[in-house]
């Protein structure tokens, strides 16, 4: 598959018997169930759409059967930036349903495949983008990231993914889960493209209250050479497999070799970081949802009265693992419960802010692993909890609002991708492009 940076350079003919191409190469591995539906939006590069992000005119459902025949009725800001940049929307992936859940096994749509390992799971909930681009499906897609969505499949498919700081990326036109945790970012075949789609994406937005208002890019600053000072975390990959601690061994010396200081630092426990993203997600979320009622838009299941309406709607329009969810938030956030789980939570996750705030006077970047395993066979997680411990590396920097990116870096015993992250303080896109680029040439990757 040919590189975002190449695929720029191509002219409108040689684009456009690429995308014939790549349609026919999606339908040829239609099991892998990457994709939802392949549409094209203008005549530039394709780029794969994540399920719950606005592009006009398309059927957008965030993988779930309550928004079955709703058509979006406008862009998302992000697809505007593309469309200017001279990219094109080009098929929506599947996700897990309204981005809640590890494995994409959640959606409406039925599951994504692992093209590494077909009986694996691609991560979530971005696994149909990571899917997508892992198979040489897509040159590279967008995702979004609530509390590892970007990362984790990421690093499950052997290909880059980045989450901005918040604010980076407008939200406008995203589909919400959390809306303070949310944020989209680029799933690619290596770091330059997930710079370059990263500019084009990032960017002050009006429509967006909670975008900053920051618009420098970092593409033509790249540099690799340049010397960092990484912190790594022995204690905390206590509970990783042994897989992904030789990763994480590996990378550390690959570091050491390219020039960079490493150092030590310590993080509080991840049963707290779980603990403060679920209360705090699962809360806002509960918001966030309480608009699908059948009555504004997506499928409708007519009741007896209006009440009923509301309920069988709901009932009928939600999985599981999103009914689970919307039931947990609400708890957190009903009387006599709100104080004392909602806001600690909050407290928790401001002394989460204040424990990176505190590493990163000393540090310019932090390596830390993805997830503490390997891709889970389907099935491999029998529980709500087990999925939900499986984020125990990710959700913290979601909580502090800080940017990250997974790199992959070595394979397991079984073949399958292990890929770790570098962590930068806020609005430090260059140092985290700059280490994630050193990373990416001191391993070489092998795919």
């Amino acid at each position: 598959m040919i590189t975002l940076k190449e695929a720029l350079k191509l002219s409108k003919e040689e684009l456009e018997n690429f995308k014939n191409e790549l349609k026919a190469k999606i339908k040829a591995n239609a099991d892998l169930n990457a994709y939802i539906d392949v549409h094209n939006i203008g005549e530039g590069v394709p780029i794969a759409i994540k399920d719950n992000i606005q592009v006009k005119d398309w059927s957008v459902t965030s993988g779930s059967n309550i928004l079955q025949g709703y058509i979006a009725p406008y862009n998302a800001t992000v697809i505007e930036k593309m469309l200017d940049a001279g990219l094109s929307p080009f098929g929506r992936t599947n996700m897990d349903e309204f981005a809640m859940g590890s494995t994409t096994e959640s959606s409406f749509y039925g599951k994504t495949l692992n093209p590494h390992n077909k009986d694996c799971v691609p991560g979530g909930s971005s696994g149909g983008s990571a899917a997508a681009v892992a198979a040489g499906l897509a040159i590279a897609a967008l995702g979004s990231d609530t509390g590892g969505s970007i990362r984790q499949p990421a690093s499950f498919c052997g290909i880059v993914g980045m989450k901005p700081t918040y604010g980076r990326v407008s939200r406008y036109g995203l589909g919400a889960y959390a809306s303070s945790l949310d944020q989209i970012g680029p799933m690619t075949q290596n770091v330059e493209d997930a710079a370059i789609l990263y500019d084009i994406i990032s960017g002050h937005d009006e429509k967006d209250s909670t975008c900053a208002n920051k618009n420098d890019k970092v593409c033509d600053k790249l540099n690799p050479d340049r010397k960092l000072k990484i912190a790594v975390l022995p204690k905390h990959i206590e509970n990783a497999s042994e897989d992904v601690k030789k990763a994480y061994a590996l990378a550390i010396t690959a570091l050491k070799n390219a020039g960079h200081e490493i150092v030590e630092a310590e993080l509080m426990d991840a049963k707290y970081d779980i603990s403060a993203y679920y209360i705090t997600a699962t809360a806002e979320a509960t918001t966030n949802l309480a608009r699908y009622d059948g009555i504004r838009y997506g499928n409708r299941v007519v009741g007896k009265d209006l009440n009923d309406t509301f309920i069988q709607t709901r009932s009928q329009g939600f999985g599981d693992e999103v009914k689970r969810r919307i039931l947990l938030g609400n708890f957190v956030l009903s009387s006599g419960y709100y104080e004392a789980y909602y806001v600690k939570a909050q407290k928790t996750r401001h002394l989460i802010k204040d424990q990176y705030s505190k590493i990163f006077e000393n540090v310019d970047l932090i390596l830390s692993p993805v997830a503490p395993t390997t891709a889970n066979k389907f099935g491999e997680l029998s529980t709500p909890m087990e999925m939900y411990l499986s984020d125990l590396y990710t959700i913290s920097v979601n909580l502090a609002g800080l940017p990250a990116i997974s790199v992959p870096v070595s394979k397991s015993s079984e073949g399958m991708p292990i890929g770790l992250q570098l962590i930068a303080n806020a609005y430090e896109e260059q140092t985290l492009f700059d280490g994630a680029l050193s990373l990416e040439r001191a391993i070489n990757y092998s795919k």
